[in-house]
């Protein structure tokens, strides 16, 4: 019984935060940056114990770059490890791809989101439509109506499910979905808003980085 609280409790005390690294419009360089920023807060997260888990890459026009890429941080101290690479990154190095192109200093965003604070998740907002579920070759699977269609009114986001005869099943396997689908939602609403501020330069302290790397081998300066 004690095991199972103490459990319990570590788990209300893990943290959840995402952290998004990303390119702006930055050139071939900035992208170059972001991969080797991600290889280094994955080994960072390691070293502090963390989970660290890629939500999405987004491929860059050179091989071995990325534009951006999207990484979700659990663990009891994610916070203060995920505010220490928030803001501005400098990577400073001659170009691995133009010889001659005298700029050294490559900038890129990175930004920090509490997950939990990003859901404003609230099922009344969700409206259920059933209806007679169908298998192949149009036979009924059931008479009654077990199939779920829901929608989720604020966000827009619609799921359909008819996996189970139970109709009152669908229904929580539809809200587990728009659940995840809806988080997903938020997310992206929120990395897309950073990336406009990002490309207006709105948060872009140049003079001021959070981090500063130098060395084709991305070593801490």
């Amino acid at each position: 019984m004690a095991e199972a609280f103490e459990a319990a409790i570590n788990k209300r005390k893990m943290e959840n935060y995402i952290i998004h690294i990303t390119s702006g419009k930055g050139p071939a360089e900035c992208c170059m940056a972001v991969a080797l920023a991600l290889k280094e807060l994955l080994s960072a997260a390691d070293e502090n114990k963390l989970q660290a888990t890629v939500i999405e890459r987004i491929p860059g026009t050179e091989n071995r770059t990325l534009l951006s890429a999207t990484v979700m941080i659990t663990g009891k101290n994610a916070k203060s490890f995920c505010n220490s690479w928030n803001g501005v990154l400098l990577w400073i190095c001659q170009s691995p791809f133009r010889k001659f192109h005298k700029r050294k200093n490559w900038f890129i965003g990175i930004q920090c989101f509490d997950k939990s604070k990003l859901a404003d998740w609230n099922e009344s907002g969700i409206n259920f439509q059933t209806m007679r579920s169908s298998g192949p070759g149009g036979q009924n699977v059931n008479k009654v109506e077990s199939a779920v269609r829901a929608t989720h009114k604020p966000s827009g986001i619609t799921v359909m499910v008819n996996e189970s005869r139970s109709q009152l099943q669908n229904k929580k396997l539809a809200i587990e979905r728009l659940k995840f689908q809806f988080d997903q939602w938020l997310l992206k609403q929120a990395i897309e808003e950073q990336q406009q501020l990002w490309q207006q330069h709105n948060t872009l302290e140049r003079g001021n980085p959070c981090r500063v790397y130098e060395g084709p081998k991305f070593i801490k300066k």
